[in-house]
């Protein structure tokens, strides 16, 4: 195991029993590698930067709201490239490119470049939450982004766990219902 993979591991482990920290930097590092894995695939295409950001963002997006399906007993960096391709699968269906240009076999190069390039997305999270109401955007930043319980988002946004839950599930799917409208457009 290298030491990437075991650095990721236990920051996604950490994560999963909690730590919000931990589940940033999971985060943060995980959109580095994947942009630069993206752009050399997207480059190859002759695609621009811009639909590497976007890939980015919807990756980092299903990984985050997907993590509880990660299997401790496996290693991380093979259930993110399965992510990453088919993020990138998807988009190219989108896009009505071809799969055959695109070899997505090699795992090891989603997360052998870390691209440090701080491009603003189309898809950046926080712009799309503030189209959200208050209550859904509190709901969401403290579980999602903070990693808080919902006994302890309840008490910051002033609501009840059980609203909580129903702002973090209804603005989920609004910011989702965003980020189509935004392809469209």
């Amino acid at each position: 195991m290298t030491t990437l993979e075991i650095e990721l591991k236990g920051l996604m482990l950490a994560s999963l029993e909690g730590n919000g920290a931990s589940h940033r930097s999971l985060l943060d590092r995980l959109s580095r590698r994947l942009r630069g894995y993206y752009r050399a695939k997207l480059a190859a295409l002759g695609r621009g930067i811009s639909e590497a950001e976007d890939l980015v963002q919807e990756a980092v997006l299903a990984i985050h709201i997907k993590r509880h399906t990660y299997n401790p007993e496996e290693p991380l960096t093979p259930w993110v490239h399965a992510i990453a391709c088919y993020k990138l699968i998807d988009s190219l269906r989108r896009n009505r490119a071809s799969l055959a240009d695109v070899p997505i076999d090699q795992a090891d190069k989603v997360m052998a470049n870390d691209d440090h390039a701080s491009a603003e997305s189309s898809y950046d999270v926080r712009r799309l939450m503030e189209r959200l109401p208050e209550g859904m955007q509190c709901a969401i930043e403290a579980v999602k982004l903070d990693g808080l319980s919902i006994a302890e988002a309840a008490n910051r946004c002033g609501l009840s766990e059980s609203g909580v839950k129903i702002n973090v599930h209804r603005g989920l799917k609004a910011l989702a219902a965003l980020i189509a409208r935004e392809r469209r457009t």
